[in-house]
């Protein structure tokens, strides 16, 4: 029932999210380069540029959903008691 109950938190994290990683990217790729960052459907931008801003712009996304994903789930558990979740990773 908790991960039920946890579902608007984890869409609404997730949209907060989206919203702080497009926010940290532009400010990275502002320091990097004048332009604005190159994405897939440019034509003449290189492929080294276009490599570099999508594997910075994939680990900003995935370093800061983590972190607000995991933050969310434990001011739930604060709120509510029960973890939304896995207590532990899986042993291999």
């Amino acid at each position: 029932m908790g991960k039920l109950m946890f579902l608007p938190v984890s869409i609404g994290s997730g949209l907060l999210a989206g919203f702080i990683g497009r926010k940290a990217f532009q400010l990275i790729w502002g320091v990097i380069d004048d332009e604005e960052a190159p994405k897939a459907e440019h034509r003449d931008i290189s492929l080294a540029k276009l490599g570099a801003a999508l594997a910075i712009e994939g680990a900003m996304f995935a370093l800061i959903r983590g972190l607000v994903d995991h933050g969310s789930r434990h001011a739930f558990a604060r709120a509510t008691g029960s973890w939304p979740g896995d207590e532990r990773p899986e042993p291999e």
